[in-house]
């Protein structure tokens, strides 16, 4: 197996391969529909991206003292999971005020740690089906209802639809990152 080399990617472009995630109060329409685009995309751009990956290699960190690319998976279909549930929170009530989860620590739970990988690529290709749905259905008002985070405030739907294509492309980079560093 290849030696995990990180001397061409500093700690920064480890962490944060495409940047950081976009900040604006609010998106445009065709800021709107290229983040559905993407996550659209995303399944089968996550899927591609460690589909020849061994058992070995899927329990490889993609960045030294991160998640392995299992745990970076299943964490993609955890936290899509909420924020789909966050949407439909917010499209249901007025500005309701979600709970935040830890990251970490489901990352470290059993299923993060050992489950098939196609479980979560299975999971997301699903969600995202209906996450993609409900976005392309929502009006100019729809985009500006959102949910009140625990820690991070205010969330507009149109800022959580640009935020979860960022989170989704971010690990997808996480992973071909990792793919290009190693060889594999």
């Amino acid at each position: 197996m290849s030696q995990l080399t990180t001397e061409a990617f500093p700690p920064t472009v480890l962490r944060y391969p495409i940047g950081g995630p976009p900040r604006a109060e609010s998106f445009t329409p065709q800021q709107r529909s290229a983040a559905i685009e993407g996550l659209r995309q995303l399944p089968q751009s996550l899927r591609s991206a460690v589909a020849d990956f061994s058992g070995q290699q899927l329990d490889t960190p993609y960045r030294p003292g991160g998640w392995t690319v299992r745990q970076l998976v299943h964490h993609v279909a955890d936290s899509h999971i909420n924020s789909y549930v966050r949407v439909r929170l917010a499209l249901t009530e007025d500005w309701p005020t979600i709970k935040s989860y830890s990251e970490a620590l489901w990352a470290e739970l059993e299923d993060a740690r050992a489950a098939a990988v196609p479980t979560s690529l299975d999971l997301l290709q699903a969600l995202h089906a209906r996450w993609v749905l409900l976005f392309e259905s929502l009006d100019e008002q729809g985009w500006k209802r959102g949910y009140v985070h625990p820690e991070n405030g205010r969330q507009s739907l149109e800022q959580a639809a640009v935020l979860y294509d960022w989170h989704g492309r971010h690990h997808t980079a996480h992973v071909t990152q990792l793919s290009a560093r190693m060889g594999w």
